[in-house]
């Protein structure tokens, strides 16, 4: 079993159900099973900034999916939860999941790049990735919790149980 790192995140629509069940499906992945799960985060967007925010998460699973056979799998939840890609970057969807990390493979395939190219940039990820493995060394970048200490959080929420 692999231990991947994943992304979630919403802004249209009920998107902390979107984010909760979206955790869920990931522990039902076929040859996988949820380790852990952030809390949710309540964050402004990344790159088009003129659009509502976010509400982010970070699972880890166990997998033996191989990293395309995962990356299929989000991209089919994606789906079923309404997103469409029509090729717009950084804009508002229903349900965004991203691999982060994958083991402690460096992946650049067309469709997939992991660690993820913008995970040592954004908050939104680092935030609640350091509340479930602090101490995960992102390869060739360095520790979850240090890369944290070099963004800026500011607007970013951690959301309590009674916020939902």
């Amino acid at each position: 079993m692999t231990p991947a790192f994943i992304g979630i995140g919403s802004n249209l629509g009920d998107s902390r159900r979107l984010v909760a069940e979206a955790a869920a499906s990931l522990g039902g992945l076929p040859r996988s099973r949820l380790l852990r799960s952030s809390a949710h985060y309540l964050t402004p967007p990344w790159g088009v900034t003129e659009q509502p925010s976010f509400i982010n998460s970070v699972v880890e699973i166990e997998t033996l999916l191989q990293p395309a056979e995962l990356l299929s799998a989000l991209l089919a939840l994606e789906r079923e939860a309404g997103r469409l890609r029509d090729g717009t970057r950084w804009g508002p969807r229903a349900l965004d999941l991203d691999v982060l990390l994958y083991g402690d493979r460096v992946i650049c395939d067309a469709g997939l790049r992991v660690p993820h190219p913008h995970l040592a940039q954004r908050a939104f990820v680092l935030l609640p990735l350091a509340e479930i493995a602090p101490e995960r060394v992102v390869p060739g970048l360095g520790r979850v919790a240090d890369l944290l200490t070099r963004v800026d959080v500011a607007g970013c929420r951690r959301l309590t149980a009674a916020a939902f």
